[in-house]
């Protein structure tokens, strides 16, 4: 089978909860960012969140996941590969991807130990903070690739949140040199300020000697090229990026191809849930990069279906609302 895009990525049960920004200061929890924990803090995490706030939404996550699911509701064909426990939240995880059209080969490799959970906490101001257990999803390692499926791909999708495991970022690796061998194209995401500020390294590694597309925030940009503004960000990441996507919240996104520049705006919407945003816009741009739509169509919906994403709780669409955005475009 040939597909659009495979996508690699951790494996993780989203638990989302609302809560107050004095929830996270008493709790010494970094706002805005995805912070790793042990499984001994993300039960306490869990139970203190479920006991005080009450859990939210149960739901199958991970950001390269989340991403694969959108090109797949849109009409794209994906293959996702990850590593889930032979336990509950493995069984969850594996039947939501399926359910969303995304294939996998977890019914063959489910292994022992338990299923990554994220504890993903939005406040007031629709700021999401995740306090992440990887679990079984830390051992991701090359056996899991399924090198078959990758070579029938048009794109390879990395998430930079690999980066922070020593197996997964070898395999993310391994994957590129698969990818090339095979002239399958390789997209990557930074994924998170943390990523960038704390695994810079790592990420410049997987990176390599450069990717076909690049996707970050604003803030991600300036943080890995240490630049103050968005003109030299650009021209750094120009030299790792054949094809720069950098999403910036409100003011929408700007895309860059061969030192052309194509603005996008963003719909104004009222925001009550930023999880999952950026994930959402990669897969809507993924989706039209892979269906001949130029940047500015892939740009205007991929920031149409970001938009839509904040005004609800959660990181998914469900796929009538997501394939309601597609039609204009068509």
């Amino acid at each position: 089978m040939k597909y659009h895009v495979y996508g690699i990525g951790n494996a993780l049960v989203d638990m989302e909860f609302s809560v107050s920004d004095t929830f996270l200061q008493e709790n010494n929890i970094e706002k805005g960012l995805m912070t790793l924990i042990e499984a001994d803090k993300q039960q306490h995490l869990s139970e203190n969140l479920i006991n005080r706030f009450g859990l939210k939404k149960r739901a199958g996550g991970g950001s390269a996941a989340n991403t694969m699911v959108a090109i797949s509701q849109l009409g794209g064909q994906t293959f996702y590969a990850c590593k889930v426990a032979d336990d509950e939240g493995g069984d969850f995880y594996m039947q939501d991807l399926h359910q969303a059209g995304v294939t996998t080969k977890l019914d063959q490799v489910k292994g022992d130990g338990v299923t990554g959970k994220c504890m993903v906490m939005v406040t007031e101001d629709a700021e999401r903070t995740m306090n992440t257990y990887l679990g079984i999803t830390s051992a991701f390692c090359d056996a899991d690739l399924h090198f078959d499926a990758l070579a029938n791909a048009e794109y390879l999708y990395i998430e930079g949140y690999l980066v922070t495991s020593d197996c997964s970022r070898k395999a993310a690796i391994t994957a590129r040199k698969i990818a090339a061998e095979n002239k399958v194209k390789t997209a990557f995401t930074f994924s998170d300020p943390a990523m960038v500020t704390y695994f810079k390294e790592g990420v410049s590694e997987i990176i390599g000697d450069g990717v076909d597309v690049l996707f970050c925030n604003e803030e991600e940009a300036h943080t890995y090229t240490a630049t103050d503004n968005l003109a030299d960000a650009i021209t750094a990441l120009e030299k790792i990026a054949k094809k720069i996507v950098i999403t910036q919240g409100k003011k929408g996104a700007t895309i860059i191809t061969d030192g052309v520049q194509t603005r996008v705006d963003a719909p104004q919407v009222t925001a009550i849930d930023t999880n999952g945003a950026g994930d959402m816009f990669a897969g809507a741009f993924m989706y039209g990069l892979t269906h001949g739509y130029s940047d500015k169509e892939a740009g205007d919906l991929a920031s149409q279906a970001a938009a839509k994403i904040v005004t609800i709780f959660g990181a998914r669409l469900e796929k009538d609302s997501l394939q309601a955005i597609l039609v204009p475009n068509l």
